[in-house]
């Protein structure tokens, strides 16, 4: 639009209207949804509008109330183009508080509930009401009366600048009157996805089967029928706000169990997954929806007892301390297992197993980040119940001071194994400082600078002891 058109539609929009139109949800040709992991939700939905040359007011209805006013955007996409002028965002929404607020020093008409002849009544006074402030004072028949009963209120009207639903208010101006298809997108707060994961141990414990599932909580404020809804899993950078976001309102849960499988593919440097359907997003709704199912994955199992870096620079003395063997399980997110391969969003992972009557019962979760193809995944479960560790030192010297402090210490760890099958204990030791391994009763790797390890068997029903003197210079 030139200048000369943009001045005239100014100059037209400071007198009145060409044209006024409302658009509400019923009027959305199609939507769809983008929900981020930080809680930002994108949504862009297609309309079709009417108007008329000159400046029109379009009421854009049915937004979320959590909407980011500076991320509307709007353009024609069929039809002649426009201009939009001027955009605001009404969202001083209609409930029985702000109705009282408005009707401060007004008027209005206080339905009240009297018994007379065994029988309940109503009757209606006029009354001013005087204040709204943790509680109600009115002027009744010349009288101040605070919080008085009543069964009902009648307002004459609603007060100007009340709106029952969140709004759009755009003044676009029209070269020429006709239809359009416009397109509005917006980011909105209150909308989340995370992914769930249930994770089912064969007995052996050697395989197991993999079921994904997303969930999406919508409490923007807006529901949105039949949309297109897309996932965004990564880590994307969000600026910090100026001011706090809105408190979120309180859910329903919903729970929508459906085999239709979500369609990956790269995006920047995150992953976007695309349902293969559309799907009603409510507000206030919690929605689960299936993202993989995987069978014979193969499974290891891992016994890990760790140590710290202050049993080698003092003296441990005492009776020997018990300590917990920590269980884990991994497995590979490998393209050559049915049903795995794809990048797997970052959520929890819950770990069942069957009981000898066929019930599946919970035996540990944990928490995976975003995980890509061929990468493997390490599950810490819980501690082992039947596996006892125990640690003491049996020797410890000073032996420099000068250029470093220099000690040298003998440990002794006692794992017991009271299982029916044998197991491989696998004893991790951070360092810290300069490291020598003097002796060792079992061969130990060093795994990192600052550690060593030792994979320790330990025969069913019995026990092992592992012993060995390390210098340390720090």
């Amino acid at each position: 639009m030139n200048r000369k058109a943009t001045a005239v539609l100014l100059a037209a929009s400071q007198a009145t209207f060409a044209g006024q139109v409302t658009s509400t949800g019923d009027n959305r040709v199609s939507v769809a949804v983008t929900v981020y992991n930080d809680g930002r939700g994108l949504v862009r939905e297609e309309r079709n509008i009417d108007l008329s040359t000159g400046v029109n007011e379009v009421r854009f209805m049915d937004v979320a109330e959590q909407i980011q006013a500076p991320t509307v955007r709007v353009a024609p996409i069929e039809g002649a183009p426009f201009n939009v002028l001027e955009q605001n965002y009404e969202y001083d929404l209609l409930s029985p508080a702000k109705l009282l607020d408005k009707y401060v020093g007004q008027t209005i008409t206080l339905v009240q509930q009297k018994m007379m002849n065994n029988s309940t009544v109503e009757e209606s006074v006029e009354a001013k009401l005087l204040s709204n402030n943790n509680g109600t004072v009115w002027e009744i028949g010349g009288k101040i009366v605070v919080n008085p009963p009543y069964s009902r209120m009648i307002f004459p009207s609603i007060p100007e600048g009340l709106i029952a639903r969140p709004t759009l208010v755009w003044q676009i101006g029209a070269p020429t009157a006709g239809k359009r298809k416009i397109e509005a997108s917006y980011i909105t707060g209150g909308m989340q996805w995370s992914a769930d994961y249930v994770l089912s141990l064969d007995a052996a414990e050697e395989k197991a089967g993999l079921q994904g599932w997303v969930t999406v909580n919508n409490n923007s404020g807006a529901s949105y029928k039949d949309a297109k809804l897309k996932l965004v899993a990564g880590d994307v950078h969000k600026a910090q706000p100026n001011r706090p976001a809105p408190v979120p309102r309180a859910m329903v849960a919903e729970r929508a169990m459906s085999k239709q499988a979500f369609a990956e593919e790269g995006l920047f440097e995150y992953h976007l997954y695309t349902l293969d359907r559309p799907s009603t997003i409510k507000n206030a709704q919690t929605k689960q929806i299936q993202l993989l199912q995987s069978e014979g994955i193969r499974i290891v199992k891992d016994y890990v007892l760790s140590g710290g870096t202050q049993y080698f620079q003092s003296v441990w003395s005492g009776p020997a301390s018990k300590e917990k063997i920590k269980v884990f399980i991994g497995f590979r997110n490998s393209e050559t297992t049915p049903g795995l391969g794809q990048p797997l969003p970052k959520g929890i992972i819950r770990v069942f197993k069957k009981d000898r009557s066929g019930s599946p019962q919970l035996i540990g979760e944990d928490n995976i980040d975003h995980t890509p193809r061929n990468e493997d995944l390490k599950l810490e479960l819980g501690n082992a119940f039947d596996i006892v560790a125990e640690r003491k030192q049996t020797d410890f010297k000073h032996l420099t001071t000068r250029p470093a402090n220099t000690y040298e210490s003998a440990h002794e760890i006692r794992i017991r194994n009271q299982k029916d099958t044998p197991v491989t204990v696998r004893v991790v030791e951070p360092m810290g400082g300069e490291w020598t391994m003097v002796e060792t009763s079992i061969p130990n790797k060093k795994t990192a600078a600052f550690e060593s390890q030792w994979e320790v068997p330990v025969p069913a029903g019995g026990e092992t002891v592992l012993t060995y003197r390390v210098r340390v210079k720090y």
